[in-house]
């Protein structure tokens, strides 16, 4: 049995960091990542055979709980059919009906694999759509990946201590205005000088990428109202947050109709699907219609749609949203009584079955307050609850995941190690 350090050891040696993905690597915390093995409902184990309570869940695709025996079995049903057939398949019309009776905002939906094309797609479709150049963003929100939005952006990038990307020429970034979540004055004065070169704002309607952080009160119909006003495309990145927070997303519990809204996690059940929707006269500038061209070999995979199909019917059974939600609250109102009690300055917040935990004594409402959080504190949280078989993200600037499995026992056992620690971090 390899340990988790010597295969740290020999992935460093062929991996760039050892890592796919900078958000597993534990640079920010210090330590060895966990090599995980295998999966089942709210845990986790490493190659070590360690057993951990998971509040990452692949960073949110993982509602129903780790390989939940219906998903696994689609996914298994379609792999025996074919793994991948560059050609149109019924299963994507079906996945496409259903994210369009879901969500009242869709009209149309185009399949692709990942979030970061996902949003890539929907920044171009609203600049061909609409001729002008420049887009707005928010300060630590994070939209995948791609050139133009990777100014100050949330996830690995804040964990990195990098506000941006080497290899972005600036002249990629320049049409790029990047504005304080939450802040609607200065939305408003962006789009008084621009607003006629303005293409779209984009905006995690509720922020899971610099932790988690909500809008204020009208921040959401602000923007709304100031897109309509100026001709420009609202696209809300539902990435993380749809039908994770509740059945139609942040859309539904706002009732802010965005033009374009990005979806993947949770539609894929754990695999990779991604997806943008909205207005059926936006997407029909879409290649092979428009001229707005979008491709991709493996968008709506057989196999990838079967999982987010065996998925969103799972979740539509009655009660599971407020169930879940439950739970995630009462993770969050233990860890808070529990640290208060051991005199810690802590805050928590939570939405659906998403949770922020913050090592300061309000909920921050920025990524300038997010940023002014006590990450030393975090870091010694994060691995004295690894130690005890509780499996945080290794990042302060990352929101939390519950499932439908973390029942009364799993919670319970998770606040019992918390006020072991807050002991300790006391003393």
């Amino acid at each position: 049995m390899s340990s988790n350090a010597q295969l740290f050891d020999r992935a460093c040696r062929s991996i760039p960091g050892g890592v796919n993905s900078p958000v597993r690597a534990f640079r920010s915390v210090g330590g060895t990542p966990r090599f995980i093995k295998r999966a089942q409902g709210p845990y986790v184990w490493d190659e070590e055979d360690t057993r951990y309570i998971d509040y990452v869940g692949s960073w949110g695709p993982a509602i129903l709980g780790h390989a939940h025996p219906d998903v696994v079995q689609a996914v298994r049903e379609a792999a025996l059919d074919g793994l991948s057939f560059g050609a149109p398949t019924q299963a994507e019309i079906e996945l496409a009906e259903v994210l369009i009776e879901r969500l009242p905002s869709l009209e149309q939906v185009r399949l692709v694999s990942s979030g970061t094309e996902a949003t890539m797609t929907a920044i171009r479709l609203a600049r061909g759509a609409t001729g002008r150049a420049k887009i707005v963003k928010f300060e630590g929100c994070y939209h995948g990946h791609s050139d133009s939005l990777l100014v100050k952006a949330g996830s690995g990038l804040l964990t990195l201590g990098n506000p941006s990307s080497a290899g972005v020429p600036p002249e990629f970034v320049a049409h790029t205005l990047t504005l304080e979540y939450n802040n609607l004055d200065a939305v408003q004065a962006a789009f008084a000088q621009h607003g006629t070169d303005i293409a779209c704002v984009i905006v995690e309607p509720v922020a899971g990428n610099m932790n988690l952080i909500k809008p204020v009160d009208g921040f959401l119909q602000g923007l709304r109202d100031v897109c309509t006003q100026h001709g420009a495309v609202l696209i809300f990145d539902e990435v993380m947050t749809g039908f994770r927070v509740g059945p139609q997303g942040v859309q539904g519990l706002s009732g802010i109709k965005p033009d374009l809204t990005t979806l993947a996690k949770v539609i894929g059940g754990g695999m990779p699907v991604g997806a943008l929707g909205g207005r059926a006269d936006l997407m029909a500038h879409l290649a092979p219609l428009g001229g707005v061209y979008q491709a991709g070999t493996l968008s709506g995979n057989p196999v990838a749609v079967a999982a987010g199909l065996a998925t969103l019917r799972l979740i539509a059974q009655p009660g599971f949203y407020e169930q879940l939600a439950r739970q995630t609250q009462r993770l969050t109102d233990g860890l808070r009584q529990r640290a208060h009690a051991a005199g810690i300055p802590f805050a928590a917040d939570a939405i659906g079955g998403m949770f922020g935990i913050y090592f300061r004594d309000t909920v921050p409402a920025s990524f300038a307050e997010v940023s002014a959080g006590d990450t030393g504190t975090f870091k010694r949280f994060f691995h004295a609850m690894l130690d005890r078989g509780v499996h945080f993200a290794p990042s302060a600037f990352e929101a939390g995941f519950v499932s439908a499995t973390h029942d009364d026992a799993v919670i319970d056992a998770t606040l019992d190690a918390a006020e072991a620690v807050f002991a300790e971090m006391k003393g």
